[in-house]
């Protein structure tokens, strides 16, 4: 398959096995444990289906005039792959083995303008390969210290900023999710994180959660057992054990 983008032809191909990935390191310690937030409780709810594939600093690739294109942003979501798994192992190409990502995010670290390149010359910005070559239509900036979310959705061949909902939430209709910032802590970090909430306003909880609210669940039984228990007793019946 070969379309035309700016300058560019645009060809979908797969990486060849002996392509030498570059082994960068991430850009900040917190990036794979936020990754691993946003796809944990997408899982516990039931929200990835088996065909689906979620990417962590992992290679999308595209290839222009002949020449490899890879990016790999910090989080991504892929609704559909159609072929296993282990052929994407090491990397993954749109079109060829499945479909454009619904989003993509960046964590902003210390080099943050290369979330924003809009840079059109090969090898392309970030920016430009996301809109322009890849069409994803969710774009997503975070960043961790402070809490700043961006959103960008594509529309009419280009990114527009989003404005949230009265609750600071985005709206993500590929994956009927709402998209916000929550308080919280797991992996010894505490700080803000990415949090995804369904249609109703539910927020979806990480494994810890989960844990803490069974615990809380069998605390209010033992506590309801105790009371029935001293109710029978002060009416002159032994409870049975």
């Amino acid at each position: 398959m070969t379309t035309l983008t700016q300058d560019y032809q645009i060809t979908w191909e797969k990486l060849p096995d002996d392509y030498k990935l570059p082994d960068d390191p991430v850009d900040n310690i917190n990036q794979p444990a936020l990754a691993a937030a946003l796809t944990e409780s997408l899982q516990l709810a039931g929200k990835i289906s088996a065909n689906a594939l979620t990417t962590t600093n992992y290679g999308i690739c595209a290839t222009l005039n002949n020449k490899m294109v890879i990016k790999a942003p910090d989080w991504a979501f892929i609704a559909k792959i159609n072929v296993s798994r282990e052929e994407v192992t090491h990397s993954y190409t749109p079109q060829l083995q499945g479909d454009i990502p619904v989003i993509v995010m960046e964590f902003v670290s210390d080099t943050q303008e290369t979330e924003y390149s809009i840079k059109a010359t090969y090898p392309p910005g970030k920016w430009f390969f996301y809109e322009r070559i890849l069409k994803v239509p969710n774009y997503i900036i975070f960043e961790p210290d402070s809490g700043s979310l961006e959103m960008y959705r594509l529309t009419t061949e280009q990114y527009i900023l989003q404005e949230p909902d009265e609750n600071q939430r985005y709206w993500i209709a590929e994956i009927n999710l709402y998209l916000g910032v929550g308080q919280g802590t797991r992996e010894n970090r505490t700080g803000k994180w990415l949090r995804w909430w369904d249609e109703q306003g539910n927020l979806l909880p990480w494994g810890t959660e989960l844990a803490e609210q069974e615990r809380q669940r069998a605390e209010q039984e033992r506590q309801r057992a105790e009371r029935l228990a001293a109710q029978l007793r002060a009416a002159g019946i032994e409870p049975e054990d």
